[in-house]
C-alpha cells in the first residue's frame, strides 16, 4: 500500500495541486455534511476562489451522522483528490481549503463551540432534503421528524441540523456576537427561504426573542447547485492512487461541468466565488427551477425507468434510444413550464444535459438517484406537472415518471428480488401497499393517498390519474419495458 495523502510534497507529476498558500488559511466557513457533493462542488469552488483572488477562507467541516469521511479528512490533513472524468480521460485535482473535520455524534460540544466562534462567518450545508425536517403540507417544521422532536425537547443539546443552527445563533445572540450566514446548498427550491422558515419556526417555539433577532439580522441566501457526483467506488480510490501516487480514502469523482448560482446576501463577507465561475445574483429562483425541473426531473425519470429495466447506471439508460428520447421530451415539457432564465438558452441547456447524462466516464447509479423519492418528487415532478396541466398540457411525461416511481415503490424487481427503497417514508409506503392488489389502478390509488405528497390539482384530475394508472399497469406487467 502506498503512503497516505497527507501533504502536497512528492505527489505524482500529473496531479494538479492547490494554487494558493494553505498556511495562511483560517477557519471562516463551517460546512455541515462533508459528503461527496460538497467535496465535488463547494470545496472546489472555494479552492478556485482562493487560487484566483487570495484570501484566508479556510473550511472546517462537520458530519452530523457518520464519522468515516471526517476521520479520513483529518487523517489526510484536510487534503483529498477530486477526479474529473470525461471521455478523453481523468484529471486528478488535489483540494486544499479544508482545515479540520468534526463528528457531531462523537463530540457535539465541539461543533457547538465552532458555531459560536465569531471567526466562523458562513455555515454552509449539504445534508440532503430529508435532514431539514420540514412538513411538505404546511411548509413548516415536521414535528414528527425524529431530529426536530428531539431538538425541540432539548434545544441546548441538539442533534439535527436545524437544532444546531438555532443553538449556534442563540449562543451568539446571548453573547453579543455577530451572526453567521447560513448557506443551504441542497436541492430544495428556494432552499435559503426554506431554511429561514424552519429556523424561525424552531426559534419561535423555543425563544421568541431569538426569533426576532434572527429575522432582523441573519440572511439566508438561496443557491442553485449543479454537478453530477456519483458515489465513490473502488475504481475511484484506485485511480486517485494511480494519479497522485498516494492512498486517498476521501477521494471523489465527478464530471467536468459545474455550476453555482448564489444570492449575494452575506452578513460577514464571503470568498470571491465569482472568480471561480459562480454567478452571484439578486434572485436565484429562475435558475433553480430550471435545474430542478429539467435536470433533476429528467434524472429521476431515467433513474426509475432505468432501475426497473435493469440498468445500473444513467449512462447505460442513455444507450436505450427510446428512453433517451423520452428524457429529452421530458426536458422540453419541463422547459415549457419555465419563465425566461437570464443568460440561458433552454434548448441548448437540454442538449447539454443529454450529453452529460450520456458521459461514459461517469458511473452514476440509478439506485443512488432513486433514493429519497418522496422528498424529491414535489419540486422535480409534481409542481411542474400541476402547472403543465393548468396550461392545457396532458403532462404525459410526468405521468410516466410518477408511474415509474410507483412501480419502484413496490420494492421488488422483475425477478421478485426485494430492495430497500431508501426513502424516509418507506414504512408509510409499505403500509399503504400491504394489502393492495398488484395492478396499476389499485397501486396508484393507494399511493395517491400518501399524506402531503400529491397536490389535489393532480389527484383530482381524473384523466391524468387514469393515465398514471394505465402506465403503471404496463410497468407492473413483466414484459418488455415500453418506450411510450
Amino acid at each position: 500500500m502506498t503512503e497516505r495523502l497527507t501533504s502536497l510534497t512528492g505527489l505524482a507529476p500529473g496531479a494538479r495541486l492547490p494554487a494558493f498558500d494553505r498556511t495562511v488559511l483560517k477557519p471562516g466557513i463551517l460546512h455541515l455534511g462533508p459528503g461527496a457533493f460538497f467535496r465535488a462542488h463547494f470545496a472546489p469552488f472555494t479552492d478556485a476562489a482562493l487560487a484566483h483572488a487570495g484570501g484566508d477562507w479556510g473550511i472546517e467541516v462537520a458530519s452530523l451522522r457518520t464519522a468515516d469521511v471526517a476521520d479520513h479528512l483529518n487523517e489526510q490533513n484536510g487534503l483529498y483528490t477530486m477526479l474529473v472524468r470525461d471521455t478523453e480521460g481523468t484529471v486528478a485535482h488535489v483540494m486544499g481549503p479544508i482545515l479540520k473535520a468534526h463528528v457531531a455524534t462523537r463530540n457535539p460540544g465541539d461543533l457547538l463551540q465552532r458555531l459560536e466562534d465569531p471567526a466562523i462567518r458562513i455555515v454552509s450545508l449539504t445534508v440532503t432534503e430529508k435532514a431539514y425536517g420540514f412538513d411538505a403540507a404546511t411548509g413548516g417544521l415536521d414535528l414528527k421528524h425524529a431530529d426536530i422532536a428531539a431538538d425541540l425537547a432539548s434545544p441546548h443539546a441538539p442533534r439535527g441540523v436545524i437544532g444546531y443552527l438555532v443553538e449556534g445563533l442563540s449562543r451568539r445572540h446571548a453573547k453579543g456576537i455577530a451572526p453567521f450566514t447560513p448557506l443551504s446548498c441542497d436541492n430544495l427550491p428556494s432552499n435559503g427561504a426554506v431554511l429561514k422558515r424552519l429556523v424561525l419556526d424552531f426559534a419561535e417555539r423555543t425563544d421568541p426573542a431569538l426569533r426576532q433577532w434572527i429575522d432582523a439580522n441573519v440572511p439566508f441566501p438561496s443557491t442553485m447547485v449543479d454537478r453530477i457526483t456519483p458515489a465513490s467506488t473502488d475504481a475511484t480510490y484506485r485511480d486517485a492512487e494511480t494519479l497522485t501516487g498516494r492512498t486517498d480514502l476521501a477521494a471523489i469523482e465527478t464530471e467536468p461541468f459545474t455550476q453555482w448560482v448564489i444570492e449575494d446576501h452575506f452578513v460577514g463577507g464571503r470568498p470571491a466565488w465569482e472568480k471561480a465561475g459562480a454567478l452571484m445574483v439578486e434572485d436565484v429562483s429562475a435558475y433553480e427551477k430550471m435545474k430542478l425541473r429539467m435536470l433533476n426531473g429528467a434524472h429521476s425519470l431515467l433513474a426509475y425507468l432505468g432501475y426497473i429495466a435493469g440498468y445500473e447506471f444513467i449512462r447505460d439508460v442513455m444507450d436505450d434510444t427510446g428512453l433517451a428520447a423520452l428524457a429529452h421530451r421530458h426536458m422540453n415539457a419541463a422547459a415549457a413550464t419555465l419563465d425566461a432564465v437570464p443568460g440561458i438558452d433552454l434548448d441548448a441547456y437540454a442538449d447539454e444535459l443529454m450529453a452529460r447524462f450520456a458521459n461514459k466516464a461517469i458511473a452514476h447509479r440509478t439506485y443512488q438517484i432513486a433514493m429519497d423519492g418522496t422528498q424529491k418528487l414535489p419540486q422535480r415532478l409534481l409542481e411542474p406537472a400541476t402547472e403543465a396541466l393548468a396550461q392545457g398540457s396532458k403532462a404525459e411525461t410526468y405521468a410516466i415518471a410518477v408511474a415509474a416511481w410507483m412501480r419502484y415503490a413496490l420494492g421488488t424487481d422483475r425477478k421478485g428480488n426485494s430492495y430497500d427503497l431508501r426513502d424516509p417514508r418507506a414504512a408509510e409506503i409499505a403500509a399503504l401497499l400491504a394489502d393492495v392488489p398488484r395492478n396499476g389502478g389499485a397501486v396508484s390509488a393507494a399511493l395517491f393517498t400518501l399524506p402531503g405528497l400529491f397536490p389535489a390539482a393532480l389527484t383530482d384530475n381524473a384523466a391524468w390519474t387514469e393515465d398514471v394508472a394505465n402506465k403503471l399497469e404496463i410497468l407492473i406487467q413483466d414484459g418488455k419495458l415500453p418506450l411510450f
